[in-house]
């Protein structure tokens, strides 16, 4: 009975802590996902709360995009340092629509069967290569692009790299020989 007993205290227990309010600002998600903003709406955070930008360039047929999306963009270490350093931004190279960033619309451009969004192409200096990772320090500046798919342990560094300012006193090949 004893056994019992104190199963049962166990059990309630158990419940009564899996439902204890969340404390205000607590977002259970920000650890299991990437938290993804548009840039417009990075242009407004970045004003109250600095952090650098993270901007994932993709297209919808891109088949090394989705592998990213899948198991980089899942890894539990990368969705840290991402919300944690980073604004992170989806952008669809070839996005039909107008989109406001610092003060200047970008555009679709048609072009072929296809074409690019204005915005993809000036992030990435006109190289249009799918995936590619843009990274722009607190105010909106670019500082590089990283063009391909990116598995999680060489995404971490390069997160480490940018999201902690080591870019600022050394040379990636710098860091990199640290590790």
């Amino acid at each position: 009975m004893k056994k019992i007993q104190y199963l049962l205290i166990v059990f309630v227990l158990n419940v009564s802590f899996s439902f204890t309010p969340k404390k205000t600002g607590e977002n259970p998600e920000s650890e299991t996902q990437v938290q993804w903003y548009s840039i417009e709406q990075v242009q407004e955070l970045v004003k109250n709360e600095p952090r650098k930008v993270f901007i994932d360039v993709y297209t919808d047929w891109c088949g090394w995009c989705k592998v990213m999306d899948k198991n980089t963009f899942t890894d539990p270490d990368i969705i840290k340092k991402l919300n944690s350093d980073f604004y992170a931004v989806k952008l669809d190279g070839e996005g039909k629509d107008d989109i406001v960033f610092k003060e200047h619309t970008f555009k679709f451009v048609a072009q072929g069967r296809k074409g690019y969004h204005e915005l993809a192409a000036a992030l990435m200096n006109g190289k249009m290569s799918y995936p590619t990772t843009v990274y722009l320090d607190e105010e909106l500046q670019p500082i590089t692009m990283v063009p391909g798919y990116l598995k999680p342990e060489q995404m971490g560094p390069i997160l480490d790299f940018f999201g902690k300012n080591h870019y600022k006193s050394q040379t990636w090949e710098e860091y990199n020989a640290r590790k």
